[in-house]
């Protein structure tokens, strides 16, 4: 009965891991595409290397890596790879708590340094960057970092809410910033964005359990075995 026990979980985490494992494939080329494609790090002069694309890679490979650990642990039943995923697993989550709680204490901190900084790539006038801000302004329906204010002298078509050129004469722009409008966006999904923290969580700590488990049945099988 026990070693029954053992297979179910030791199959469950494994393919749990694999699932997880292609998730972290699909993430990285996703966000290499992003990167070939636009890098959206323009926005922030100061820090070029933030960028949607690099975010992803990173992801996807930590997934990759250590979905790999708990397949090959899983499977080959072995104490160290088992216990290493367990460890990247607790760092990770508490990486994540960490990051929670920062971000609710350090929201207004975080909010004017991302508007100062793409205020500044804005007022750098490069054409990768008029061209992100042309995208996004059209996509979010908004214009400029906090108005149509931040592009003086000279605003973009894009900002115009009929988007033809000749709205400026008429001053008929878009009248949210795309800040608010990615603020506005996030408060009204706020719920979702919660249920699939907090089932990312569940998943994570299901994962510990799970290879923790099959730990202790191993060293204690091989204990047993060596006796």
């Amino acid at each position: 009965m026990g070693q029954k026990c053992l297979n179910t979980l030791k199959y469950t985490l494994f393919v749990f891991n694999l699932l997880f494992w292609v998730s972290g494939c699909s993430i990285l080329g996703f966000g290499i595409y992003l990167l070939i494609q636009n890098t959206y790090g323009a926005l922030l002069p100061s820090s070029p290397s933030i960028s949607i694309g690099n975010v992803l890679i990173i992801i996807g490979t930590v997934i990759m890596v250590v979905a790999f650990l708990g397949c090959m642990g899983a499977i080959k039943e072995n104490r160290c790879l088992l216990m290493s995923f367990f460890i990247l697993l607790l760092i990770i989550l508490l990486a994540e708590v960490t990051l929670a709680v920062c971000l609710f204490v350090y929201e207004s901190k975080l909010e004017r340094y991302l508007g100062q900084e793409l205020q500044e790539g804005l007022r750098q006038q490069k054409n990768e960057t008029l061209k992100l801000w042309d995208k996004i302004q059209q996509n979010l329906k908004c214009c400029g970092v906090y108005n149509a204010s931040d592009w003086k002298p000279s605003v973009p078509a894009s900002c115009c809410e009929q988007n033809t050129p000749d709205c400026s004469a008429t001053a008929n722009y878009f009248k949210d910033g795309c800040l608010d409008q990615v603020k506005k966006w996030f408060e009204s999904n706020f719920l979702y964005v919660g249920i699939g923290t907090i089932c990312v969580s569940i998943i994570q700590v299901l994962g510990m359990s799970f290879a923790l488990t099959v730990y202790c049945h191993i060293a204690r099988t091989t204990k047993l075995f060596v006796n």
